[in-house]
This record gives structure tokens, sequence and C-alpha cells, in this order.
């Protein structure tokens, strides 16, 4: 059964490394300026449960969902490539395909590093909506802004550029905000990071509806 933010809820599926943060960042940013919320598996913290049931769960709860499929590099402590965000796409695909009348409607888009590289490792995937971001968090906001709109329809989601602005206001306002909230700015869970967006976007639209009271 899904949950009452099912339309609202993004799966997001993606590198969580260090080397990949910085889009990372931008991306959960993006969603929830557009006025969406991210959904993933670093959200729940439960060693009982198994993480692909995890993910069933999540996908199952999501509308929409935002795939990375630019790491295909061999993994330098193993030497083999990591396979989750295949896997993960492929369960969100055959979500739509045999899943639930809602889950049908579901809609995706795929991330890879360069345009037209998916099609020497995972061609079956030709016809997705498939875009580049070139490893830029300014291009991966961008990207995702304008599949948002295009999916959702929703007509009041401001322009790429302003996204990416209003991120870099609140990337510079992320260490005074974690001092005052007593946190690590280096080292954020996940859920503190998403608390931190929606206190700032918050705390934002608050600041321009007394600037428009006060010129009325």
């Amino acid at each position: 059964m899904e949950s009452s933010h099912y339309n609202d809820n993004v799966f997001i599926n993606c590198p969580f490394d260090p080397a990949y943060k910085p889009l990372f960042d931008a991306m959960i940013f993006a969603v929830h300026d557009c006025g969406f919320i991210p959904r993933c598996a670093l959200e729940e913290d439960d060693a009982s449960q198994v993480r692909i049931e995890k993910i069933y769960e999540i996908i199952a709860d999501c509308r929409d969902g935002i795939h990375d499929i630019s790491r295909i590099e061999l993994d330098e402590p193993s030497g083999f490539p990591r396979f989750n965000m295949p896997l993960e796409l492929g369960v969100f695909l055959g979500a739509k395909k045999f899943g639930s009348e809602a889950q049908k409607g579901e809609k995706c888009l795929i991330l890879d590093r360069e345009p037209y590289r998916y099609q020497q490792f995972m061609s079956d995937i030709a016809g997705q909506d498939i875009q580049s971001h070139n490893n830029a968090p300014e291009e991966i906001v961008k990207v995702v802004r304008n599949w948002l709109r295009t999916a959702s329809r929703h007509r009041t989601i401001p322009s790429g550029d302003i996204i990416w602005e209003r991120y870099q206001n609140f990337m510079q306002d992320l260490p005074e905000m974690t001092q005052i909230w007593q946190l690590d700015t280096n080292n954020l869970i996940y859920n503190d990071y998403i608390w931190l967006i929606v206190k700032w976007l918050r705390t934002r639209e608050n600041r321009l509806s007394q600037h428009v009271q006060g010129d009325d």
C-alpha cells in the first residue's frame, strides 16, 4: 500500500562514496527544492533488515526514480565493478512492468557521465530517458530539475539556474547551521542533511513571505 507521499517520493539510486558526494548532495537539494521527497537506502539504519528488502519497500513507495549508472570502474579494494546501481535500476523497471497499476505509471531518469556511454556496457536500456551530467554538480541539478518539471508537469518549479544559486547559498550557510545545531559539517548522516535542507528552505520561504507582506 502506497503512502500519502507516493506521488512526491523520488527513489535515488546512485553511488554513496566520497567521490560522488558533491553530485549526491546537489541532487538531493535539487529534488527537495523542486518540491519532491528524495528516498534512498541511507534513510534507514536497521541492521536487522536485509538491504534488498529495504530497497523493495522504498521503490514500492516512490512514483519516480533517479538512477545514476556512471560508476562502472573496477573497485580498487576488490578489483570488481559495483553492480548495486544496475541491480536497483532493474528492480525499479521490473516494478514498473509487473507491479501494481500505480507502479506501472512510474517514471525514471537514468544518468550517466557521458552521452551514449551506456551503450558500451548496458545497451538493453536504450530507449529509456538517459541523460549525462559530466560529473558536474551544476549539471546534475539542471538535468534533475528539467526531468522533474517534465515528468510531473508541475508549473511552479524554479529554473535550474535558480536552484543552483540557492544550493550555493545553502552550502555557504551550512557550516553555521551545523554549528548552531551541534552537528559536524564534514560527517553529516543522510537524515541530518535532509533535515537541514528542509529547515533552510522553510526559513527562506518564511523570509520571502514576510518581505512580501511588508511591501503590502
